[in-house]
């Protein structure tokens, strides 16, 4: 099999489960050697004993300055740069206007805004040329629904941060790329919705053109296609990966 990443250096934000435990797989199918990030040391663990011996995993809180810090001088000392930088860490929360909290807002900016922000800014130094950042944003940046004005908003702002970050890094040869899943099929999403999971889905399903929710692998061999050579031409995109739901 033609690795198309073979011996690249990536690391995958919140890679423990779900989407991001996905494009860790699949970058290590394509031959990279995968630091995965996450907040809780057990699960952390469990995923990189399930990726095996090309991954490792160090305890990262992407809302925090210093524990990025502290992850980028590892892979300094270990590596010395970073080929593929996923921004995946992430999360949002069902909330109506009027049922809005404060904690709500400022947990869903930290991680989605100021948690991207700095994930990429301070990688910087370990970015080269020919170095690639993909972003996990979210059709909600366009398409949020009832109840997702919050979550929606921040992958939005990523969105527009990401224009605005294409035209800094003018002349570097580092590439930034967007790829916004629609709903996938992860334990977080069902988590979302409660006692009322499978009613969500439904809903989720019949609003698809392609009739279903995504799979995590689908959202990986985006990030994949991004991540690597082959779309050494693609600069500054938002990849929608949601069977068309978005445009309906």
């Amino acid at each position: 099999m033609n690795k198309l990443l073979k011996d690249k250096v990536a690391v995958v934000t919140g890679g423990s489960s779900g989407i991001g435990l996905a494009i860790a797989k699949r970058l290590i199918n394509d031959g990279a050697n995968v630091v995965i990030t996450g907040r809780n040391t057990e699960k952390l663990n469990q995923a990189v004993i399930a990726l095996g011996d090309s991954a490792s995993g160090i305890v990262t809180d992407v809302s925090c300055r210093a524990s990025l810090d502290d992850l980028y001088q590892q892979i300094k000392t270990a590596t010395g740069h970073i080929d593929i930088l996923v921004a995946n860490a992430g999360g949002g929360v069902h909330a109506p206007l009027g049922q809005i909290t404060e904690q709500q807002i400022d947990e869903q900016f930290a991680t989605n805004v100021k948690g991207v922000v700095l994930t990429v800014q301070q990688a910087l130094p370990l970015l080269q040329n020919g170095s690639s950042v993909v972003i996990i944003g979210s059709t909600a940046s366009v398409d949020p629904g009832p109840a997702m004005s919050i979550y929606g908003a921040t992958k939005a702002a990523v969105r527009n941060m990401v224009r605005s970050w294409v035209a800094e890094l003018h002349g570097s040869g580092i590439r930034l790329n967007i790829v916004s899943p629609g709903p996938t099929n992860t334990a977080s999403l069902r988590t979302a919705f409660g006692d009322k999971a499978e009613e969500g889905l439904a809903l989720l399903t019949a609003k698809c053109p392609l009739g279903r929710i995504g799979e995590p692998e689908e959202i990986a061999a985006a990030v994949a296609f991004l991540a690597g050579d082959e779309s050494g031409y693609v600069n500054g995109i938002e990849l929608f990966a949601d069977g068309g739901a978005s445009q309906t």
